[in-house]
């Protein structure tokens, strides 16, 4: 089975938006066994659009068109298809229901326009998922053969990244492994890793890969591993597993994980859609401790991200942006004129006092100057543990202000959660 992406947007191609969809799709495809060995962008112009479909109908089993499914004038996916399949739209009023009751539940009024997404070409299906007022559309290219599939496809799914995935997910992935004929069980299993770079990962686990593909070539049954940088997300390892049944997938899976835990040791701090937020907070309440954050260099962030985490209240108490002369500061009792380890410790010991917790966080700096203890630009980090000693965590940082305020936020989380183990 060869499955082709086609990504619809003028904005595309204008660089104003990136377009992760098609790489989401790929790994998806790629984690499900079916080829995919073109993705093409194309702007919202029909003749193109026309084109680019036809192209990969040409050279591919089925073709995933991604975007242009919307409810304004520029949105013509849903038209160019039905002209390549030869029939005309038909209005769907189920559909055109849905999106009414999506518009009456946020009680607002529904534009008219948006009725143009209950157009559907004659004879393709709507997907059973339907996040957006978009459907998602699965559209036959001709007659159907004797397993009751046709002999090509294109599935239409929505530019709106969570759309797209819940749709890929629930219709487009299975389908196309039931037009392949493949009936096992295919699962991933996702470990994430931080204070490691990608080539120092893949260097510790290259031993383990070379085997994998050894015995994946000698047609034995074994998972595939894969790397993916998520930036302030950390390092992921993706373990993927296929088997006759489930119980035999998430075997694999286990002992997968195990042994790449065991390679890899204490850099992996979570699994799936774990962060080091929930992580680090479901510690802190495993053990009915409480945490208070106070941000200079970070102003706010970490503490954003901490309640952004449902359930969050147990375990965060608050938190002070604070800065030289600032309300926060003057709370505290510290003086943030200047920026140093002893400035470090005693913001974290202020803000653990302050909320009476028994954990205090404080970010501060970047360092300008302090007697070559640290580099300049350097952000510290410090740690007040109630009936341990105050540890300041010296962070030299790449990239610009936003970078540095994330990856010291997670990074200072981090070494909590070693210390908290």
């Amino acid at each position: 089975m060869n499955c082709e992406v086609v990504a619809v947007g003028t904005e595309l191609l204008l660089g104003q938006i990136v377009d992760t969809n098609s790489s989401w799709i790929g790994q998806e495809l790629a984690a499900a066994g079916i080829d995919s060995l073109h993705q093409t962008k194309v702007g919202d112009n029909a003749a193109r659009i026309r084109g680019a479909l036809e192209l990969a109908l040409s050279r591919s089993d089925a073709v995933v068109v991604c975007g242009g499914l919307g409810p304004t004038q520029d949105d013509i996916t849903r038209d160019v298809i039905a002209d390549v399949m030869g029939v005309e739209l038909v209005h769907d009023e189920a559909i055109a229901d849905r999106i009414r009751q999506m518009f009456a539940g946020r009680g607002r009024e529904m534009p008219a326009n948006n009725l143009r997404q209950a157009q559907v070409p004659a004879g393709a299906r709507t997907m059973a998922q339907q996040p957006g007022t978009a459907p998602g559309l699965v559209c036959p290219i001709g007659e159907a053969g004797d397993d009751g599939f046709s002999a090509k496809v294109i599935y239409a799914v929505p530019g709106v990244p969570y759309e797209m995935r819940e749709m890929v997910l629930g219709t487009v992935v299975p389908d196309l492994r039931a037009r392949a004929g493949d009936t096992s069980v295919i699962a991933s299993r996702v470990l994430r890793t931080w204070g490691q770079s990608e080539s120092g990962l893949a260097e510790t686990l290259a031993d383990r890969i070379d085997e994998l593909d050894r015995l994946g070539h000698a047609g034995e049954l074994v998972p595939t591993l894969a790397f993916l940088a998520s930036g302030v997300e950390g390092l992921k390892v993706r373990i993927t597993a296929k088997a006759p049944d489930e119980a035999a997938v998430q075997t694999m899976l286990a002992a997968e994980e195990q042994l790449v835990r065991e390679l890899l040791g204490d850099i992996v701090f979570g699994v799936d859609d774990q962060n080091m937020e929930t992580v680090v907070l479901g510690r802190l309440a495993a053990r009915n401790w409480t945490m208070a954050v106070a941000e200079a260099a970070t102003g706010g962030y970490l503490a954003g991200r901490l309640t952004a985490i449902e359930g969050s209240a147990s375990a965060f108490a608050g938190g002070v942006v604070v800065g030289p002369g600032s309300g926060g500061a003057a709370l505290l009792g510290v003086d943030h004129a200047t920026h140093d380890d002893e400035t470090a410790a005693a913001t974290a010991d202020a803000v653990r006092g302050a909320f009476d917790t028994h954990v205090g966080l404080a970010v501060v700096g970047p360092v300008e100057g302090d007697g070559g203890v640290h580099r300049p630009g350097t952000v510290l980090g410090a740690i007040a543990l109630s009936g341990a000693d105050t540890e300041v965590v010296p962070m030299r940082l790449p990239g610009d202000r936003e970078r540095i305020r994330q990856y010291a936020c997670i990074g200072l989380l981090d070494v909590l959660r070693r210390r908290i183990d």
